[in-house]
Formats: structure tokens, sequence, C-alpha cells
């Protein structure tokens, strides 16, 4: 970079290179403005990236959302378990909202393509959050069955 600059200004052709990157995003800023496909497109991506920071705060709240480790290494662990855990949070929930849809579609329920391609493996309003945990699994999860799902005429459930 030393070699871009001469002193405080940039050299010749650092303003080239400069330039030449603003042709690509004028490009970019231009198709934006000009496809409405792009834009949903570039919002729906945005839209799931928020939805996945919005589970991360929920799950990383126990620090206060703070990295408390002092070295790098420590950081990435951290960081590297969030991630972790919110791939299984997708996952249950994926499989789930697949179970569940499968039963809705087997009880007779008109279940449309369009909105199942908006369904988001990203909620986390039923999960506990706070609290004890006990990681013993029921033996017929043991064996690869599914918990039941919640029926929700049932108002003994919760």
């Amino acid at each position: 970079m030393r070699t871009l600059q001469i002193g405080n200004k940039p050299t010749r052709l650092a303003q080239a290179i400069a330039e030449f990157g603003r042709i690509d995003k004028t490009l970019h800023t231009l198709t934006y403005i000009d496809d409405e496909v792009k834009r949903r497109d570039t919002l729906t991506q945005l839209n799931r990236g928020e939805g996945r920071h919005s589970v991360a705060r929920a799950v990383f709240h126990g620090k206060r959302g703070e990295l408390r480790q002092h070295y790098r290494e420590g950081q990435e662990d951290q960081l590297g378990a969030l991630g972790l855990v919110l791939n299984m949070i997708v996952l249950w929930n994926t499989i789930y909202m697949e179970v569940a849809l499968n039963q809705l579609r087997a009880e007779g329920y008109p279940i449309m393509d369009a909105d199942v391609a908006r369904l988001s493996p990203l909620l986390h309003e039923h999960i506990n959050m706070l609290g004890r945990y006990f990681f013993s699994i029921p033996e017929a999860v043991a064996k690869g069955h599914l918990r039941p799902l919640r029926d929700p005429n049932d108002s003994t459930q919760a």
C-alpha cells in the first residue's frame, strides 16, 4: 500500500484503482435501482441475516452480549459455540416444522408451497433461554424418534 502513496497523497495508480472500483459500485447501484427482483432478493437476504442476529442475541444474552474472554482464541471459541448453538436451533426447528407440515397435510389441511417457502427456522420464542437445563434424553428420542408435537387444542400443554 505504501507504493500507492506518496506522503499522504495517493499516486496516480492508486487514484485509477479507486476510480475503477467506483465504476463497479455505480453499476451495482444502478442495477439495484432499476431491478425490482434484485431489490426484493437483497431485502430477503438482509431479513434472513437480521433473523439470525436476533436468535444470536437471544442466545448470547447471558453475558449481556459481551465477549468475556480477553484473548483471541477464547473469543473465537465463544463465537464458535454460539454458531454451533444457532445451527442446532435451525436444525431442530427445520425438522419439527417439516413434521408439523406433514401432519397438517395428513389431516387434510391445504398447505401451499408459497406459504411454506416463507417459513423461517429462525424462530426462537419457544426456546427457554433462562433457567436450568436437563440433558437426559427420553428413551424414544434416543431410539431416533421425535418428541410428539404439541396439540394446540390441549389446554394442559404449555
